[in-house]
């Protein structure tokens, strides 16, 4: 589902260039759950970000489903994101203006889906919060907002889902009731999931754990 050869990525910093990935390579075979850990700084965010095309790497090459994302301009980049990727992020990024249900419905709506905003309350109701589908995202707890969240990634069906940090703004308890919520979507949907987490325990929910430090791998291991 993914693959990646030779990745770097550099940005300017006061002047010099900083590495933040240097010749990542790593292949993730579809319907695959990978956690990819490590230290703070070690470029976990800045790959998945790669992954999605919400970057561009300085080196090597990223294919998704077969599509080389570095050969896509801006706007085949936005549409293969629509179609393919769910992404979930650490701080939410709920529209404050909308509603759950509006929230979910963007996605659906994007891509011209007839009756985008029954399908958003449906969801919104399989994931339990039926009742707070009118609501905006300042009256919800911070587990409704990423349960929110997560219907807006899954709401079309994603083939590759991807999660940054997804339970780091969230206690322990309603983190890994999320954790077990974006596991159980991804098995139903038989999607590819692409998990960062500095969380050990969330790790070990995964098929496979790949290890960054200083932007390189420096481990590849099995999961449960």
């Amino acid at each position: 589902m993914v693959s990646i050869a030779g990745l770097g990525m550099r940005f300017a910093s006061g002047g010099r260039a900083v590495s933040v990935l240097s010749d990542v390579s790593l292949e993730v075979p579809a319907r695959q759950f990978l956690a990819v850990a490590g230290p703070s700084g070690s470029g976990k965010s800045t790959l998945l970000g790669l992954i999605a095309g919400l970057d561009r790497p300085t080196a090597g090459t990223i294919t998704v489903g077969g599509v080389d994302l570095t050969r896509l301009d801006e706007d085949a980049l936005a549409r293969f994101r629509l179609d393919t990727i769910g992404y979930i992020f650490q701080s939410f990024h709920l529209v404050p203006t909308l509603t759950a249900e509006e929230n979910v419905a963007v996605p659906l709506e994007l891509a011209g889906e007839p009756d985008a905003l029954p399908r958003a309350r449906a969801l919104l109701g399989e994931l339990g919060l039926g009742e707070r589908a009118d609501h905006y995202p300042v009256q919800l707890s911070g587990g409704e907002q990423q349960r929110v969240a997560v219907a807006r990634a899954v709401a079309r069906r994603p083939a590759l889902l991807l999660a940054d940090e997804p339970t780091g703004n969230l206690d322990s308890a309603t983190g890994e009731r999320i954790i077990e919520l974006i596991v159980g979507l991804n098995r139903a949907l038989g999607s590819t999931l692409v998990l960062v987490t500095h969380d050990a325990a969330l790790a070990g929910h995964a098929d496979r754990l790949v290890t960054l430090r200083d932007g390189r791998i420096v481990s590849d291991e099995r999961g449960r």
